[in-house]
């Protein structure tokens, strides 16, 4: 009989459609090409051997003829004129076997034509209908498309994601705080035509929430035929501030002095981002480069907001212009005593 189709596919003679495309699914995604980079000669030929079963075995025709006379009937080798199942024209046969390349196959089951990138030349890297670049694989994304897929052999596209900023005030990012956000969009009203909805989407931020944190709306972009609606994702900014600068969980103030409180001592005074007054006396000399830090009066910490970072206060030192004479000379006289 040649090539056994059956044992290529892992499936039993009797198997049905359905059994077909499953072990289809399994296989195609295990022996990709563009998912076996390191063995890709084997795995190209395992591809094409594995869509070529599944295409003899789910077409009615093929099947019937592959189950009577083999690889060898199917493949040109004809068999005997009157032979049951074949129909003859000036006695050759009508039948003729045309393989359907590996890619249109898999295209046809997936809904798309690679998730690894581009399968019709096994070229160089791209992105693909399915939105992701090429090599981009795992088993995450392996699982999202089997449970995806199902058993239907029609998957649809998922538009890219639509990202938009969201800048928030280094207040809002520390005591937290709600932002309502209007969209427009394109749906498909009950009757099946396109209409514009308005919407509002509340944003709850979270205490402590840095730049660069994602919210998510699934599947809120413009409906449209064959693509499921892209998500909306907000990302958030960090608007710049007056006084405090941030350095993750930590809060940083600069605060001016002159050399005389540098060197005698200083007391800060530094309004927090909920209004609070902390008075915090500075006894130690204030060098260039000499940090106060104030423990946990610094962002909460996202995880536990009952927890924060530190307040660390920076100086500038303004030193004097110029000195006279006598200013000079008690200098010397004070510090060299």
């Amino acid at each position: 009989m040649g090539v056994d189709y059956y044992r290529i596919l892992q499936v039993d003679r009797n198997g049905k459609d359905d059994d077909l495309k499953k072990a289809y699914r399994k296989l195609a995604m295990k022996w990709h090409p563009d998912k076996n980079p390191k063995n890709k000669k084997e795995a190209e030929a395992k591809f094409k051997q594995i869509s070529e079963a599944y295409d003899v075995l789910s077409d009615p025709q093929k099947r019937a003829v592959y189950d009577q006379y083999g690889e060898e009937g199917l493949k040109g080798q004809v068999p005997p004129p009157g032979a049951s199942g074949f129909g003859h024209e000036g006695g050759s046969t009508t039948f003729r076997f045309n393989p359907r390349s590996a890619d249109d196959i898999f295209s046809e089951i997936f809904g798309f034509s690679s998730p690894f990138g581009g399968m019709g030349d096994m070229g160089g890297p791209r992105a693909t209908t399915s939105g992701f670049p090429r090599g981009m694989f795992g088993d995450d994304i392996f699982s999202s498309f089997r449970s995806a897929a199902g058993e239907s052999s029609n998957m649809l596209r998922k538009g890219a994601a639509i990202e938009r900023t969201l800048p928030c005030s280094l207040e809002d990012l520390y005591k937290g705080t709600t932002k309502k956000m209007k969209i427009s969009r394109d749906v498909t009203d009950s009757t099946g035509r396109p209409t514009t909805v308005e919407e509002i989407l509340t944003i709850e931020i979270k205490p402590g929430w840095k730049k660069g944190t994602k919210i998510t709306f699934p599947e809120k972009g413009n409906e449209q035929r064959g693509v499921i609606p892209s998500d909306l994702v907000f990302i958030i900014d960090e608007k710049p501030h007056t006084v405090f600068k941030r350095d993750g969980n930590d809060l940083i103030v600069t605060q001016k002095v002159s050399l005389v409180e540098a060197l005698t001592g200083y007391t800060a005074q530094v309004t927090t981002l909920d209004g609070r007054n902390l008075t915090i006396p500075i006894n130690s000399i204030i060098s260039p480069t000499y940090e106060e830090v104030v423990k946990g009066e610094g962002m909460p910490i996202p995880k536990e907001p009952s927890r924060k970072g530190n307040l660390r206060i920076k100086f500038n030192i303004k030193f004097p212009s110029k000195l006279t004479v006598e200013q000079k000379a008690g200098i010397k006289r004070l510090i060299s005593s």
